[in-house]
């Protein structure tokens, strides 16, 4: 008896084992479910940044962070250190490259993500045919990556093949016309950006150089640049064209001047890239009277507001769009939060903006009020080296 007593604990403690493990198997399963789902959902963030003395610069690279969807803090979570200035950022339609420009050198950047953890590995570096690459753009066919070389008055495409690498040049061409009046940033061409229009047929290149407006379409049979039939527009002499940005559903289009601080509205024919002023109004408050130059201009997603940064000012001015002309009128200025914001984004959602400061070696976001299109600090600050650019990417089951 003694022994069937026995054998009865013995089984009743392997079934209590059996059925902890179990029960364990089935807990360790659902946190993976739920880790996989967390990584599945994450928002990643890439900061790129100056780090050349000659810039004197305090950035180390490409700095990846991931959001927390609650809080909205950012954790850190890969540094790709020894970079020359990865000045601009690209993501890929998919999200599954990234793509970078280098200030002062000679080539652009591929990387490949991980669709888990959002770290970044080196696919391939290739020549951009010119200097001070200072914007890139990846074409709608994701077959082709245009390049900005400020510096040799440039633009350089670039075949994106198959497993995300860049390919040698399949053209370059150089920017014809007088230079601007200012002494010193208006000698040459100085192309400084390539946006993509939101049908994907045409591109504006603000070159700062020569007061002008480039528009080019890309033969992606052949991976060249096309002049389009009204090939460029011209500003207001010394106006430095610097950034332009496209209304996300009518036609209109909006340039952001550098030297003289003003911003130009535009009718915008997507059919055959004309474009016609129909206003121009200043960034700066018009009681401000010290030295300005403008950086980033972003029209939110819901073609209500456009929004530009000030270096000098040191703010980001919030304009409200009327939807029947296009035109603008100031909401009014909020500190960056920082000197110099060179740049600024939007998250995912549009419901913040990121201010990244680059003399103020920080990112600070702000709260988007989607009724007003007011700003207003969160408190969150990103302390970071020379920040200059920076780009959202999410992750999906399979990186897309």
């Amino acid at each position: 008896m003694n022994g069937n007593r026995s054998r009865r604990r013995f089984l009743g403690q392997a079934t209590r084992v059996l059925a902890s493990i179990a029960a364990a198997n089935s807990v360790s399963r659902l946190v993976s479910a739920q880790q996989a789902d967390n990584a599945a959902g994450s928002t990643f963030v890439y900061v790129g940044c100056f780090t050349s003395e000659d810039r004197g610069a305090s950035g180390e690279g490409i700095n990846v962070y991931r959001v927390d969807p609650v809080s909205m803090d950012w954790e850190h979570v890969q540094l790709v250190p020894d970079l020359v200035n990865p000045s601009f950022l690209a993501l890929d339609p998919a999200g599954r490259f990234l793509y970078s420009a280098h200030g002062d050198m000679d080539y652009a950047t591929a990387y490949a993500i991980d669709a888990t953890s959002g770290e970044l590995t080196l696919v391939n570096r290739e020549s951009t045919g010119g200097t001070n690459g200072v914007h890139l753009a990846v074409d709608p066919t994701n077959r082709f990556l245009v390049v900005s070389n400020y510096s040799s008055g440039s633009l350089a495409v670039l075949p994106i093949n198959a497993d995300g690498s860049l390919a040698p040049r399949s053209d370059l061409v150089e920017l014809p016309g007088a230079p601007g009046p200012h002494p010193t940033q208006q000698t040459s061409s100085h192309p400084h950006q390539n946006p993509f229009d939101p049908d994907g047929r045409f591109m504006l290149v603000p070159d700062k150089g020569l007061d002008k407006v480039f528009v080019f379409s890309l033969d992606v049979e052949s991976g060249s640049l096309v002049p389009a039939d009204t090939p460029s527009i011209p500003t207001e002499p010394g106006a430095g064209p610097r950034h332009a940005e496209f209304h996300p559903a009518r036609p209109y289009a909006y340039v952001l001047n550098e030297l003289d601080s003003t911003v130009g509205v535009y009718e915008y024919d997507s059919l055959s890239g004309a474009m016609r002023r129909t206003q121009l109004l200043s960034t700066l408050p018009d009681d401000f009277s010290g030295n300005n130059t403008t950086a980033e201009i972003f029209a939110h997603p819901s073609g209500r507001f456009l929004y530009c940064s000030n270096r000098g000012h040191d703010s980001i001015v919030a304009y409200e769009i009327d939807q029947a002309s296009g035109q603008l009128a100031a909401l009014g200025w909020t500190p960056s939060g920082g000197e110099r914001p060179r740049f600024f984004g939007l998250d995912p959602s549009a419901t913040h903006l990121y201010a990244c400061n680059e003399l103020g070696h920080n990112i600070v976001a702000f709260a988007i009020d989607s009724a007003s299109g007011s700003l207003s600090p969160t408190g969150k600050v990103v302390e970071t080296g020379s920040p200059v650019t920076l780009v959202f990417s999410q992750a999906g089951p399979t990186g897309e």
